[in-house]
């Protein structure tokens, strides 16, 4: 078996810790213990345990966004894409669930600075998801009784909320859950079934 990488490895114990410990429960040493590797190798990929807290929601966040600009610009209907991408956010967030609660427990002990970069990356996810819902409601596709950034901040808010019920061993999926709260969002939309 190939051993993991070393950022790897580090990232995984310290996402593994600050799951069971919290961010301010855990320190540098212990990440580098569990990892079997030394401070010096830590630093050498990370600048802090911010910098480890930032890239372990980071590497979500840029997945989702890669795959939110792939679903928004492929094919299909306006209301499948917007579907596609519902679905397809919870069922990353699940499928990352640690990940997500680690950041959103801990977001507030970050830095400033890197408080503030992380805001502006998930803005611009935000953004692009709620370009889909704003040109919904421009083209008639979508109800535009509520404003696009309030529909999206609702969803988003329920999507940020999953990790303090879902299980994965609960008796809906990821996939499960994603589908119904896609179906939710463009029922809110007055959209109807996303076939038609």
């Amino acid at each position: 078996m190939r051993e993991e990488p070393v950022r790897q490895r580090i990232l995984a114990e310290a996402t593994r810790l600050f799951a069971d410990r919290g961010f301010e429960g855990t320190s540098v040493q212990e990440i580098v213990v569990a990892a079997g590797v030394t401070k010096g190798a830590m630093y050498h990929y990370f600048d802090s345990k911010d910098d480890l807290l930032h890239e372990i929601y980071g590497r979500v966040l840029r997945m989702q966004t890669d795959r939110l600009a792939q679903i928004a610009d492929g094919p299909g209907t306006l209301k499948q894409r917007l579907h596609r991408a519902a679905a397809d956010v919870v069922e990353t967030t699940t499928a990352n669930l640690d990940d997500s609660k680690i950041f959103f427990r801990s977001m507030h002990l970050l830095a400033p600075e890197t408080r503030k970069t992380v805001r502006a990356e998930r803005r611009r996810y935000h953004e692009r998801f709620r370009d889909l819902v704003a040109e919904g409601q421009r083209t008639g596709v979508f109800s535009d009784r509520v404003p696009a950034e309030l529909v999206v901040d609702y969803f988003f808010g329920s999507v940020h909320h999953l990790g303090t019920w879902f299980h994965a061993d609960g008796p809906l999926t990821g996939a499960q859950v994603g589908k119904h709260f896609a179906d939710l969002l463009l029922t809110s939309l007055g959209a109807g079934d996303v076939d038609q």
